[in-house]
Formats: C-alpha cells, sequence, structure tokens
C-alpha cells in the first residue's frame, strides 16, 4: 500500500535529515526555501508567529503522510498544528506545503539547548546571515 507524499516546510531541528532518518523519515525531495509573513518564534521549541514583516527560512520536503503524522505525534510535538503555507524556493518558485506550528497558547519557556542546536543546524544548511543572527539572538536570550 503506497502512502501520499505531501510537501513539508521544516523550520526548526526537523530540518536536520539525519535526524528525520533516526525515526525512520526518508525524505524523497529537499530544498531550501523561506515563507514570508512568518517569523521565528523559539522558546522550549520552534514555532512560527503570524507577521507580515518577517521572513523564515527552512527546507522544504517530500515525505509520506504516515510519517508526518508519525512525526508530529510524538509528545514533544503533539500540541503543533498543521497549516498551509506557499514557500518560496529558488528560481522564484512558489510550492505549497503543510507547516506545522504551536498554538498562541503554547509559548511559553526557553531551551537554551535547542536555540543552540539551532543555530549550527541552520549554519551548516547555509542560510542567511541575516537569519542566523535573529537565531543568534534567540541563543543569548536564553
Amino acid at each position: 500500500m503506497k502512502t501520499d507524499q505531501i510537501m513539508i516546510f521544516f523550520y526548526g531541528l526537523f530540518m536536520d535529515e539525519s535526524l528525520l532518518a533516526s525515526k525512520g523519515v526518508h525524505p524523497t525531495e529537499q530544498t531550501i526555501g523561506y515563507v514570508d509573513g512568518f517569523g521565528l518564534h523559539i522558546g522550549k521549541r520552534a514555532t512560527l508567529l503570524p507577521d507580515p514583516n518577517s521572513r523564515t527560512y527552512g527546507v522544504v520536503m517530500k515525505i509520506n503522510s504516515e510519517d508526518a503524522a508519525a512525526l508530529y505525534s510524538e509528545p514533544n510535538v503533539a500540541e503543533y498544528i498543521a497549516e498551509s503555507v506557499v514557500v518560496e524556493l529558488p528560481g522564484n518558485i512558489q510550492v505549497s506545503a503543510v507547516c506545522y506550528n504551536l498554538p498562541a497558547v503554547s509559548l511559553t519557556g526557553t531551551n537554551p539547548e535547542y536555540a543552540a542546536a539551532l543555530l549550527a543546524l541552520a549554519t551548516k544548511l547555509g542560510l542567511p546571515d541575516s537569519y542566523l543572527g535573529h537565531i543568534r539572538k534567540a541563543v543569548a536570550a536564553s
């Protein structure tokens, strides 16, 4: 039985293909892109908040819909809710994708280890310096 493939925009530690592989998830495609109109918020974990003046970078991956459901059924990310976003890819290509975000009521606490790990991953992926600066501020504040 073949499962449906969906495009997911990851902006947190799930951008790490080796982390996904450790959970049995193997993307068939992955491309760096960004979503306008959302700002990255780093608390205990990362989430995106609507902000018309912000841009968030991440990785779009095509994965099985069953794998996505399994990823977001884990207790530490079970509060995340799927929503649709439009991701800008290199070459001015836009794709629709699913993005998982926390509801605003869940935005409490900080996690310095998470912020530092996200900065290391974003640096490794070659995300823009201006965006890395935003993550550095979250690391310094935590």
